[in-house]
C-alpha cells in the first residue's frame, strides 16, 4: 500500500498548476449545479466563494489537498499551492507570504504555482523527478531550436548543440532518470554515437547588441551574428515554459506546468464562478479546473465537459517552425483575410496569422489528442539533456501499427528509428507493469499486455486484447478505439486498394527504408523564403524572450508573465516575411535516422540589417555553411514528421515522377531563375533589351548567388544547394543513386515511343482502348511474357 507521501505525491503536480485567473474566484450561477466549488470558510474562499475545485471533491487528489490545507488553517487547500495567509482576510494581508511560526504554506504567495521558477516548491512538493525532468527538457530549454537557426544563419556552422534559454547541466550522468531497462541501455548508447546531439551542459544564447556602440569596428560577419540572436531571442523562443509566452488570440496560456495543465480557451476569457475575475478581459484560464488524464474533467458553466489537453492547448506554442500543431488540426496559414466575416471585415488572427483549411490528421479526426500518441518522455523528458526533439521523442508509427509481416510486438527493440544502435535479438514483446512515473495519470488495464514503444518503454494507454491479435488505444478523451494492424490487413487481404497491397507488401525496400509518412502525409506548409530584416534604428525595440524569463522573481514570476506587462525589451527590431506558399506533394529528403522522410522549409533565411544610423549594412544576404562535405546555403530544408496523415497515401507518381519530391525543384526547378539579379519593370527596347527610361527603379533586389528555385535542393547531376536538416549527421538530400532509381519516368516513354511504329504496337495493342485497370493488367501480363522468354 502506498504511504500517505505517495498519494500527496499523486496529487501535487497536478494541484499546482493553477494559475493568475485561479486565485480569484465567484459565486455559483444556476447553471453551474453541477460543478463544485471549494468550499471553506476559514480561507481564501472567504473572498473567493464559488471558485471551481481543481479537481473533483471526491477524488484523492482533492481529498488530500484540502486535508493538507486543514492542517494549515485552510480547509480549501488553496494554500497548499499558492501560498498566503489564510487567516487575514484582507487581500492585501491574505496574498503576503505565510506568517512566522505557520505550519505550512509557501515563504511567498505565489499567483502561478506551475511556473517552473517555483515548481520545485508546488508541484516539486511531490512531484520532483517530473519537475527536475522538465527543466532539462526540450520545451524549457529549446536547444534544438536555436541551434538550428544559428547554423541557418551562419552564426555557429556546427551540429554541435551548445546554447539553450539558460544554463543548465546534465549532472546526474548519462542514464535516463525515467525508463525501463531496455530503454536506458538503449539511450545510452544512443547518447554515446551522438554526443553532438546529447550535450551533458549548456549555456544561455549570447547577449544581443544592446547599442550603437556595438557596431563600432565591427565586420559584416559579427554584424550578421548579432543580428541573429536578436531575432533568435525576440521572435523564435516565446514558447519556451519559463515564460507564459505572447499574450493574444489563440496564445494565452500558463506557465511551466500550467502551460499545458490548465484549459484556455482561444478568447482567453473566464467562464468560472469567481466574482473577482473580469468576465471581458482577455488572458484568463476558462475555467479553475485542472486538465490532463482521463480521470480529470473539466467542466463548463454552459454544461459542457471534457477530459485530456487538447491539441488547441499544444498551438499556443506549436503554431511556428514546423507548425506541426496547427497542421494536425488541418490549418495553414495564408496571407489573406478571406474569406470576409461580419461587415466585410477579414478574419480574425490566430497565434498572429491568419489561415485557410486544407484537411486534418486522421487521428485528430478520430478524437485524438496529441498525449494520446505521445508519451511522458516526449512531453516532460527523462533527465537527459536533450538537444533536439529526434533524440526526446521515443514513439514510432510502427510502435502501434507495426508491419506488413510482424505485429507490433513481434518487432526488435529500434525497429522503425534505423539509428544501427544494436539492441537485443528477438521480439520485443509486451509489459505488464508499470513504471512508477506512469502510474499518476489513468492506469488502464493491461489485459494482453501494454504495447512498448521501440525504445523499450510501455505505453501505458495502448494494450493487446488478451487471447487475441487486436489492439486497443485508451484517448485521454474518453474514448477507446481499434489500431488498424498493417500485418491483420495484410493476412486476411483486406487492404482496400492495390497500390496499398503493393507499396507496403510488395515492395520491401518502402518498409524498410522510408518513414511511414514520407506516403501517408497529406500535405505539409511549406513557407518558402523566410527574409528577416533587423531594424536597429533608434526607437525599434520588441520583448527578449530569454531575458524576460531570465528576470524573474520569487514568486515565480517574470518581467512579462502579469498581464499588463510587457517584459524585457532588447535593441532592434526584427520582422519577417515569405517568397512564397504551398501545401501539395512534399519534397522527400532523408532525416537524422537515415530515412526518407517529408522535408519542407525549417527557415530560408535571407537576412537584410538596417544599422543604428539607418544605413543598410548587410542587403539580403544568405549564410554559406559546411554541409555532407560541400558549402550550401544555409537556407534550411527542415526534415519533419508534417502530423498531417491520411489513410490514403500520396500516389506513386507524385513521388516517383515529380522533380520536385526528389528535391530538383517545382516543375524542375525552371522557375525563379533569376532570384540573383536585379529585375526592372520599365519601358524596353526589345531589339537590345535596353531600358528606355533613364529614371527607373529596382523592382526586385537580387539575392546574391540565388539563381535556383527555394524549392531545389539537390541539382540532377547531384549538386547539393541547401542544407538539409541543420541537427544530425545522416540528414540530407535524397543520394544519386536513389533519385536515378526513384524517378520512373522512363516507364511511360519506354512503351509509348512506340506507340506509331505499327509493326510493333499493333502486336501489343487491342482495338479497345484501355481504362486504368486494363492498363495496369496489360502491363502485368506484357511483364508476366517478358520473364517467360527469358
Amino acid at each position: 500500500m502506498k504511504s500517505l507521501v505517495c498519494k500527496i505525491a499523486k496529487i501535487a503536480l497536478f494541484a499546482s498548476v493553477l494559475s493568475f485567473s485561479t486565485l480569484f474566484g465567484a459565486e455559483h450561477s444556476k447553471g453551474m449545479a453541477e460543478m463544485e466549488a471549494v468550499s471553506g470558510g476559514d480561507s481564501c474562499i472567504k473572498c473567493h466563494k464559488g471558485i471551481e475545485s481543481i479537481r473533483d471533491t471526491k477524488s484523492d487528489m482533492m481529498q488530500q489537498i484540502m486535508a493538507m490545507g486543514q492542517g494549515i488553517g485552510d480547509t480549501g487547500g488553496c494554500v497548499v499551492c499558492h501560498g498566503g495567509n489564510p487567516e487575514d482576510g484582507t487581500v492585501k494581508g491574505a496574498h503576503k507570504g505565510a506568517p512566522a511560526g505557520h505550519a505550512g504554506g509557501l515563504a511567498e504567495f505565489v499567483r502561478d504555482p506551475g511556473s517552473m521558477w517555483v515548481a520545485d516548491k508546488t508541484c516539486g512538493i511531490c512531484h520532483a523527478d517530473t519537475v527536475k525532468n522538465t527543466m532539462k527538457s526540450l520545451m524549457m530549454t529549446e536547444a534544438g531550436k536555436i541551434q538550428g537557426n544559428m547554423h541557418t544563419w551562419g552564426t555557429y556552422d556546427t551540429k554541435k548543440v551548445q546554447y539553450a534559454n539558460y544554463d543548465v547541466k546534465d549532472e546526474d550522468g548519462k542514464e535516463p532518470a525515467w525508463g525501463t531497462k531496455v530503454y536506458k541501455d538503449y539511450m545510452l548508447k544512443m547518447i554515446d554515437k551522438y554526443p553532438d546531439q546529447f550535450p551533458t551542459e549548456l549555456k544561455q544564447l549570447p547577449l544581443p547588441p544592446s547599442g550603437p556602440e556595438d557596431f563600432a569596428g565591427k565586420t559584416e560577419q559579427e554584424i550578421g551574428e548579432m543580428a541573429s540572436i536578436t531575432y533568435q531571442r525576440s521572435d523564435c523562443q516565446r514558447c519556451h515554459i519559463g515564460v507564459r509566452g505572447r499574450k493574444g488570440r489563440g496564445d494565452w496560456r500558463g506557465m511551466g506546468c500550467s502551460a499545458c495543465h490548465m484549459p484556455y480557451g482561444n478568447e482567453g476569457i473566464y467562464e468560472g464562478n469567481d466574482p473577482t475575475i473580469d468576465k471581458k478581459e482577455h488572458g484568463h484560464m476558462l475555467v479553475h479546473m485542472m486538465q490532463g488524464s482521463r480521470e480529470a474533467k473539466v467542466k463548463t458553466p454552459s454544461g459542457m465537459e471534457f477530459s485530456g489537453i487538447h491539441p488547441e492547448t499544444c498551438n499556443s506554442c506549436h503554431n511556428r517552425g514546423k507548425r506541426i500543431g496547427v497542421s494536425y488540426v488541418g490549418l495553414m496559414e495564408q496571407p489573406y483575410g478571406s474569406p470576409l466575416n461580419e461587415g466585410g471585415k477579414s478574419q480574425s488572427k490566430h497565434h498572429g496569422k491568419r489561415y485557410k483549411h486544407i484537411k486534418e490528421d486522421l487521428h485528430f479526426e478520430a478524437g485524438m489528442t496529441c498525449q494520446d500518441c505521445h508519451t511522458s518522455v516526449d512531453m516532460h523528458g527523462d533527465g537527459t539533456l536533450f538537444g533536439t526533439t529526434l533524440g526526446q521523442v521515443e514513439i514510432e508509427c510502427s510502435d502501434c501499427h507495426g508491419t506488413n509481416d510482424k505485429y507490433p510486438w513481434q518487432l526488435k527493440v529500434g525497429y522503425g528509428e534505423n539509428f544501427k544502435i544494436e539492441t537485443p535479438e528477438g521480439p520485443r514483446g509486451m509489459a505488464t507493469d508499470l513504471p512508477y512515473f506512469m502510474t499518476q495519470g489513468t492506469v488502464y488495464d493491461k489485459q494482453g499486455g501494454y504495447l512498448l514503444s521501440t525504445r523499450g518503454n510501455p505505453l501505458g494507454n495502448v494494450v493487446k486484447v488478451e487471447n487475441k491479435n487486436k489492439v486497443i488505444v485508451h484517448l485521454a478523451s474518453g474514448k477507446d478505439l481499434e489500431v488498424p494492424l498493417l500485418k491483420y490487413k495484410a493476412d486476411t487481404k483486406t487492404y482496400k486498394s492495390q497500390q496499398a497491397h503493393v507499396a507496403m507488401g510488395e515492395i520491401k525496400a518502402h518498409m524498410d527504408n522510408l518513414e511511414c509518412y514520407a506516403c501517408h502525409s497529406d500535405w505539409a506548409p511549406q513557407c518558402y523564403g523566410c527574409h528577416v530584416k533587423v531594424d536597429y534604428t533608434p526607437g525599434k525595440s520588441k520583448i527578449d524572450w530569454i531575458a524576460s524569463g531570465s528576470s524573474h522573481l520569487k514568486n515565480g514570476e517574470t518581467s512579462e508573465s502579469v498581464l499588463g506587462t510587457k517584459g524585457k525589451k532588447l535593441f532592434g527590431k526584427p520582422s519577417e516575411t515569405r517568397s512564397y506558399l504551398r501545401w501539395e506533394d512534399p519534397i522527400l529528403g532523408i532525416n537524422g535516422e537515415g530515412l526518407v522522410t517529408p522535408v519542407i522549409p525549417g527557415c530560408q533565411v535571407t537576412f537584410t540589417v538596417i544599422g543604428p544610423d539607418g544605413k543598410t549594412l548587410i542587403l539580403n544576404k544568405q549564410a554559406r555553411v559546411q554541409d555532407n562535405g560541400s558549402t550550401v546555403a544555409g537556407t534550411d530544408m527542415s526534415p519533419v514528421q508534417p502530423h498531417t496523415t491520411g489513410r490514403k497515401a500520396r500516389t506513386c507518381e507524385s513521388c516517383h515522377s515529380n522533380p520536385k519530391a526528389l528535391g530538383y525543384g517545382i516543375q524542375d526547378g525552371q522557375f525563379l531563375q533569376k532570384q540573383g539579379e536585379d529585375l526592372y519593370m520599365d519601358l524596353q527596347d526589345l531589339k537590345t533589351g535596353k531600358f528606355v527610361p533613364k529614371n527607373k527603379t529596382v523592382q526586385m533586389k537580387g539575392i546574391p548567388g540565388m539563381d535556383y528555385d527555394w524549392s531545389q535542393i539537390v541539382t540532377r547531376d547531384g549538386k547539393q544547394l541547401q542544407t538539409v536538416g541543420s541537427h544530425w549527421p545522416d540528414s540530407r538530400p535524397l543520394d544519386q543513386d536513389m533519385r536515378e532509381r526513384m524517378e520512373k519516368t522512363g516507364l511511360c516513354m519506354g512503351c509509348h515511343q512506340n506507340m506509331s511504329n505499327k509493326e510493333i504496337w499493333d502486336k501489343l495493342n487491342t482495338d479497345k482502348k484501355l481504362n486504368l485497370k486494363e492498363h495496369i493488367e496489360k502491363m502485368h501480363e506484357m511483364a508476366t511474357k517478358a520473364a517467360k522468354a527469358k
